[in-house]
């Protein structure tokens, strides 16, 4: 009896889903060199003679007192961080619900290495972070500082070093960033929240579930649909929860795939396709730019300044933990999948290639600055080292993926050679119509079928 194929890692998914993630990684590439340019500019200001001028601004009170009993006069880096990084992690909650809900990872085999290179990416640096850590006291609160990955950060380092990655690795790398982002916002609602009021979260419900009522509709009236998300974020920032989590509530109430009334699946994108393609601009554009501007602007006061920040058991537990850990964890989780599914690397890929993009995994900036503030207070002195920690960790790990990237790029200029020919010119490139008809494959001993030839 004829065993069954195995199935393959980073197989191509199907071309309606390549072309929606080319799209989406596009926008998200500028929105890095954005963020990239935000960084450097804060990092610059702080470091001059007029640093003053940049803490007067980052601190400069906005927002009523006491307005029916809410406080919202918060400094404009405070709004960056509670504020604008809502949208971010509502577009993030938008992608995830559309890749589980009618993107290829739907299926369970699919969305399995994802997830568990997602965890593993954080478990590892996490635990690297504790060790390093261990009897250093309240430097503990900071152990899921370096397990975020900054995907508009990575994609911005692929543009630069013109690395010609395969769709299956960015598709890959863009769905671990997402999972990432959502565990790690479960992180913070859970591990980062010191009080807690109940009645406010409480109330939060109300709007939410009015919210998600009138989407549930296809309702898309700005004027209906702001407000109340408006107010679930003020409720769910007065309860001590932090008000990034409402983005991501508010997200997980739109629908993805259209009504039946509407024509059904496959009449078109649903509400949540919508409006990713509206909100996202605003949180790529704008959202993460001004908070990395806010947050980066560290002082580092020399060499001399670097080199005692980077003696502090939290920043070198950071570095460790991005530069390391996520290689580890990533690479490690995607190998246990491997090992106990049977599963097999796509004939064109090897395991360096899985380093490689493990080590671009560590680059963690918005989200670890986000947790640091966090953990040892907004402008502490831990808190700095926390950005330096972050800002080093994240270069480095910039560094050696573009060494490891590089190093495999004529491989993948032909990969991505072959996902464009389109002999029949009918839009979709032959490999995702024919793909054992495109070139001849030299296949491992034990390999099977490709996995589209059993569609």
């Amino acid at each position: 009896m004829t065993s069954p194929a195995p199935s393959r890692l980073f197989s191509r998914g199907s071309w309606s889903e390549a072309s929606r993630i080319a799209g989406v990684l596009r926008r998200e590439t500028v929105g890095g060199v954005l963020l990239m340019i935000a960084a450097a500019a804060a990092l610059i200001w702080a470091n001059t003679p007029w640093a003053d001028g940049y803490e007067s601004l980052r601190d400069t009170v906005v927002g009523p007192s006491d307005l029916f009993g809410l406080h919202l006069d918060l400094t404009l880096g405070t709004w960056a961080a509670d504020g604008l990084l809502a949208i971010f992690f509502f577009v993030a909650g938008l992608e995830l619900k559309r890749e589980f809900v009618a993107g290829d990872l739907r299926d369970p085999r699919k969305a399995a290495l994802p997830v568990a290179a997602a965890v593993g990416g954080m478990i590892v640096p996490a635990l690297l972070y504790t060790l390093v850590n261990l009897g250093q006291g309240d430097a503990l609160r900071g152990w899921a500082i370096p397990t975020a990955t900054d995907i508009a950060f990575a994609l911005a380092v692929l543009a630069v070093i013109s690395t010609h990655l395969p769709t299956a690795l960015r598709t890959f790398l863009l769905t671990l960033a997402i999972v990432d982002d959502l565990l790690a916002i479960t992180i913070i609602a859970v591990f980062y929240t010191s009080t807690l009021a109940l009645t406010p979260l409480l109330l939060a419900l109300v709007p939410l579930a009015l919210f998600g009522f009138l989407v549930q509709r296809r309702v898309r009236s700005w004027w209906l649909l702001l407000p109340l998300a408006l107010i679930t974020w003020v409720l769910v920032h007065e309860s001590g929860v932090h008000a990034t989590v409402a983005g991501v509530l508010l997200a997980f109430t739109v629908p993805v795939v259209r009504s039946d009334a509407a024509g059904g699946p496959d009449a078109g994108p649903g509400l949540a396709e919508h409006f990713e393609h509206r909100v996202r601009p605003l949180s790529t554009g704008l959202a993460v730019p001004v908070f990395a501007f806010f947050s980066a602007g560290v002082t580092v006061g020399g060499l001399s300044g670097l080199g005692t920040a980077l003696s502090d058991s939290v920043a070198i537990g950071i570095v460790v933990g991005l530069v390391a850990g996520k290689a580890v964890g990533i690479t490690g989780a995607t190998w246990l999948v491997s090992r106990f599914t049977r599963a097999e690397l796509d004939d064109d890929l090897g395991w360096p290639d899985v380093l490689g993009l493990a080590v671009l995994g560590g680059m963690g900036f918005t989200v670890s600055l986000l947790i640091g503030e966090l953990a040892f207070g907004a402008g502490s002195e831990r808190d700095e080292h926390v950005k330096i920690g972050v800002l080093v960790g994240t270069l480095l790990a910039a560094l050696i993926a573009a060494v490891l990237l590089r190093l495999r790029n004529a491989r993948y200029k032909r990969i991505c050679e072959e996902e464009t020919v389109d002999e029949d010119e009918d839009g979709i490139p032959d490999v995702y119509e024919h793909p054992d008809d495109v070139r001849p494959r030299q296949p491992r001993p034990s390999s099977g079928a490709h996995p589209l030839e059993e569609r």
